[in-house]
């Protein structure tokens, strides 16, 4: 899995998801792009994108408590870093895709690479 938010601006395409207003601080919402499912979280303001499923058994994630900048796989309690999509905590030893993201003109998007 990658990092996608360590990629450089030309291998990204951009991708309008929804509009910011929709994702209140504290909430998430749930999209799917090309058929890959991810989920955005609105932290106080600070916004993250990761695929929405476990690396562990292909479970759902985005449901998951989150914990500070964490979230905790809701199936068996594996844990990832939504800033990095890096896993913090077995079972999961490989990490899930984490995209950039940012607003344009109140607009959510992502960044996929191309």
């Amino acid at each position: 899995m990658f990092d996608y938010t360590r990629f450089p601006e030309s291998q990204l395409e951009y991708v309008e998801v929804a509009p910011l207003a929709s994702l209140p601080s504290g909430e998430r919402i749930f999209i799917e792009v090309d058929g890959k499912p991810i989920v955005i979280f609105n932290l106080a303001g600070n916004l993250y994108a990761i695929g929405d499923v476990c690396t562990h058994d292909d479970g759902p994630l985005g449901d998951g408590d989150l914990e500070g900048e964490e979230i905790v796989c809701p199936r068996h309690g594996a844990r990832f870093d939504l800033r990095t999509g890096k896993v913090t905590s077995m079972p999961a030893v490989v990490d899930i895709p984490a995209y950039p993201v940012r607003v344009v003109d109140g607009t959510i998007k992502i960044g996929i690479p191309k």
